[in-house]
């Protein structure tokens, strides 16, 4: 019986949206967000070595983190709207065992070629966590939805931090194949469990998939703010891309010389920052989501200053990495919080818009830091970062500015048509 046909049993409960979620489910969306996310991070520490094992250059292997987020882009466009569409249960743990068979084929490649196929295979159906975040949203009650977003991302933004670590270690006790292995084990684990778990979560959409995907557009059409968070966003994963992908090159050559194991470490740097998650969900709980945008986008542009200066120190260089990802986790949240107060009914398709967004973001950047690390290396990294940070303050502060005029001269105009109504 498939993981689709078991979900849809009759004899399965079935969850009332809006109704509340339990904290133990909560914990358990948590870490499947952060084991199916990791997929698309365990090849980052590994750059040089990639490079190495199938002879190209670390230019050519850091294109590789550009293949893995088109393929999660692809996926946010053809399966994220899915979870509006199908009955999410059986969804969830049937593209988790795409994922491990996917993560086996990346273990036994024998070329740079297969590897790259298999790894935006791994990219297209690692979006389950897409899946899971909105669905989270969906279950929970009004009062608590920030939180439960905050939690759930918590565990997926950690799963993106720790995927370096553990790809470090365990590629340089093991081999960088068996990261790949493991990570296939992880993901039939959290099928396994989810489909025990997890209760039958109904469709919120009664149309055809043609009509779910046209909807997508009509909702960046629609929706202001949907289209400020999609800018945001993209600029804000830009930032985390731009240092992801070049921090391997710069640990690994002159004046560190580190090797996988500590290079993976460094991923835990950044978990410090997953608390900004539940902290800007919070915040958003209160009705203080833009300070926490305009908090966020701060600590980004400061970030970079000070990665600056860790181009020969390691400890400024931790603090760095530390801040950035303070300032991108929470500002992700923010966004997310601010774009599911649009539309329930829609809020997988919401996802879709604001992730393609994001992802595209980090894509284009990624290739772009790629190249320019070998012309211009840390200092040419550094100023691509603190300028995208720098334009996505100059875009919130301009959409804000024009959203508030917005407002005033709506309440004016309803305030004259009641004043001329009385008369």
């Amino acid at each position: 019986m498939s993981a689709l046909d078991e979900a849809s049993r009759p004899d399965r409960p079935t969850a009332a949206l809006g109704g509340g979620i339990s904290r133990g489910l909560v914990l358990l969306l948590a870490a499947t967000c952060g084991a199916a996310v990791a997929n698309l991070y365990y090849a980052q520490p590994l750059l040089h070595t990639l490079a190495g094992a199938f002879g190209v250059s670390e230019g050519t292997s850091g294109l590789l983190i550009t293949v893995s987020q088109i393929g999660f882009v692809l996926g946010l466009l053809l399966l994220v709207p899915l979870g509006d569409l199908r009955e999410r249960r059986g969804l969830i743990s049937g593209a988790l065992l795409v994922t491990a068979a996917g993560m086996v084929v990346l273990a036994a490649a024998p070329s740079f070629a297969v590897f790259a196929a298999a790894l935006m295979i791994v990219g297209l159906t690692s979006v389950v966590a897409q899946i899971i975040v909105p669905m989270s949203s969906s279950l929970s009650l009004e009062q608590q939805r920030g939180r439960v977003v905050g939690t759930v991302m918590s565990g997926l933004l950690i799963g993106i931090l720790l995927a370096r670590t553990v790809s470090g270690l365990i590629a340089a006790a093991f081999g960088w194949r068996v990261v790949f292995y493991f990570a296939a084990a992880a993901m039939v684990a959290m099928s396994t469990m989810l489909r025990r778990a997890l209760p039958r979560v109904p469709p919120t959409a009664q149309i055809s998939y043609g009509g779910l995907l046209r909807s997508i557009l009509a909702l960046i059409r629609d929706e202001p703010v949907l289209r400020q968070r999609m800018m945001i966003g993209a600029l804000c994963f830009g930032c985390f891309s731009v240092l992801w992908t070049s921090l391997s090159f710069l640990l690994a050559g002159a004046p560190y010389h580190y090797g996988n194991g500590v290079i993976g470490l460094f991923g835990l740097a950044g978990v410090a920052g997953a608390a900004a998650a539940t902290v800007a969900g919070r915040l958003a709980d209160r009705g203080r989501g833009a300070h926490a945008t305009t908090a966020t986008i701060l600590i980004l542009l400061i970030s970079w200053a000070i990665l600056a200066a860790g181009r020969s120190s390691v400890i400024v260089l931790i603090v760095g990495i530390a801040v950035l990802d303070l300032g991108a986790q929470g500002l992700h949240i923010s966004n997310q919080s601010a774009i599911y107060a649009l539309a329930p009914e829609a809020r997988s398709r919401l996802t879709t818009a604001y992730m393609v967004a994001y992802f595209l973001g980090g894509a284009v950047l990624s290739a772009v830091t790629s190249s320019l690390y070998a012309g211009d290396g840390w200092s040419g990294v550094c100023l691509l970062g603190g300028a995208t940070a720098a334009l996505a303050l100059v875009v919130w502060a301009g959409t804000e500015l024009s959203a508030r005029s917005s407002r005033r001269m709506s309440a004016t105009v309803r305030r004259r048509a009641g004043a001329g109504a009385g008369d």
